[in-house]
This record gives C-alpha cells, structure tokens and sequence, in this order.
C-alpha cells in the first residue's frame, strides 16, 4: 500500500503556509514535503510538524529566487560559493525538521552555455553536496524535470540523471522520479520504474497532461501505484500535483487506499 505524503508547493495553497500542516494531517496524510522551507524559522517548522504527527518526507536545496523563474542554481559555475552555502543551510534545516533526504534541482541553461562546463559544473557540486550531506546523514536526489514545464532546465530525462549519477561515483545520490515529467519526456514509466529502483529514493505523482489529481488525465495510476507495490517499492509517494477544483475536494482518488 502506498505511503502519501502532501506537497505544500501545490496543496492546500488555498491555506497560509503554517497552516496548511495541520489540513495536510487532518485530511489522512502521514507525510509532507514541500519546496523551500528556509522563509520560516525551523524551530517554528519543528514544532508546527511535531503537533500535526507528520513527517518531513524532503525539500529543495535553496537554489536562486524562485518565483523570479530560477529552478537550481546547480548547473551554473559563477554561483557555486552560493550553492556550497545552500547545501549548509539545508543540513541545519535537515536535521531541525528530522528530515532523511532532501532535493537539489539542476537550474536552468543559460543561451549559449557550454555543455560541457555546465555538466562539469553540475557534477562537482554534486559531488560535494553529497559528500556533505551524506556526513549528516541525509540523502541527496536529484530531480529530472520536463521541458515542457521548464523549457531550458538542464536535468530532463532520467538517462541523463543516471549517467550523471555514475560520473559524480557517490553512494549518496538518488533520483526523484517525478511521474509527470517523465510521462512527457519519455513514458516507459513502469519499466523505467523497475529497472532503476534501487536509486530511486522519492516518487512524485501528477497526472498529465493538465498536472492535476491522478484519475483527471492519461495515466493510469491503479495501474501504476500497484506496481509500485509488485516490484516492491516501500518509500514515499509524493503528491505534487495542481488540485483540479479544490485540495480536499480533489481527494477522491486516495479512497481505495486508506
């Protein structure tokens, strides 16, 4: 059976942040994750996650101003000092929160890059990041993102993510699978799934094409979530996906699974 945890990017958003923990337990779920917890004091957060009995089940490394468009700052050479405290600050939150794994998006392109700088870029930090973390005890994954949804991000499809995991050579470093960006960058998701299980430390789901609730598009996630037990997946399922016309109102789907 499934373990879902709620992400507080795209959930409950109808709620301030702080509250949004307390709808996230009253509605069945165990687990919650989220994008950037670093606005929020982390005793505060702490607290606030211990009330509610949730677990923190990961966030993003500080990468750049999001809602300026930045996706990661990971990929880029001149802000590497940036990237090295972003990998301290999200230790300290790691170990405030109780949480085991957290995400470091790839970030953006930029026109005319060098692809070579940008992959050696990628793979050093990388490579320091999961060396840091790995001391705290927490794992590090990476996340391949659609085109789609971020036309220049530069992790997309998860051949790429596994040749970069060989290159960076740490035991530290997983990938989150996101269903929906893989469905539209390359499908094959139940064999993809299987076949790399054992660096896949985080799944997310979303149906596509509209990026809503499982059951409101093309992929057929009974199927899906089933496998995800037959090939014995034990880890979190994270639902990160837009609620089609309200957040508890899109919940039906979860119903043969509580």
């Amino acid at each position: 059976m499934p373990r879902f945890s709620a992400s507080l990017l795209t959930m409950f958003t109808e709620l301030d942040f702080l509250d949004r923990f307390q709808a996230v337990a009253q509605s069945g779920f165990k687990g919650v994750e989220m994008l950037h917890p670093y606005p929020y004091d982390k005793g505060q957060l702490a607290e606030t996650v211990n009330s509610n009995g949730l677990t923190v089940v990961g966030f993003c490394l500080a990468g750049g101003d999001f809602d300026a468009g930045e996706v990661g700052i990971a990929c880029l050479h001149d802000r590497v000092d940036e990237f090295q405290d972003a990998v301290g600050l999200g230790i300290e939150y790691a170990k405030a929160l109780g949480c085991r794994q957290v995400v470091c998006l790839s970030g953006l392109a930029p026109e005319g890059a060098d692809a070579d700088l940008l992959r050696e870029t990628f793979v050093s930090n990388l490579r320091f990041a999961s060396t840091e973390l790995g001391k705290a005890g927490v794992r590090l994954m990476i996340e391949p993102v659609s085109t789609r949804r971020r036309p220049t991000i530069y992790l997309q499809t998860s051949a790429q993510a596994l040749s970069v995991i060989e290159e960076v050579g740490s035991d530290n470093l997983y990938i989150e699978y996101d269903v929906y960006h893989m469905q539209v960058m390359e499908g094959d998701l139940a064999i993809t799934l299987q076949e790399n299980l054992g660096l896949i430390s985080h799944i997310q789901i979303a149906d596509s094409p509209g990026h809503h609730e499982p059951g409101t598009g093309e992929i057929n996630y009974t199927f899906l979530l089933d496998f995800l037990d037959r090939i014995g997946y034990d880890r979190w399922v994270g639902c990160e996906y837009v609620p089609a016309a309200g957040t508890v109102e899109g919940l039906g789907w979860m119903a043969p699974y509580r």
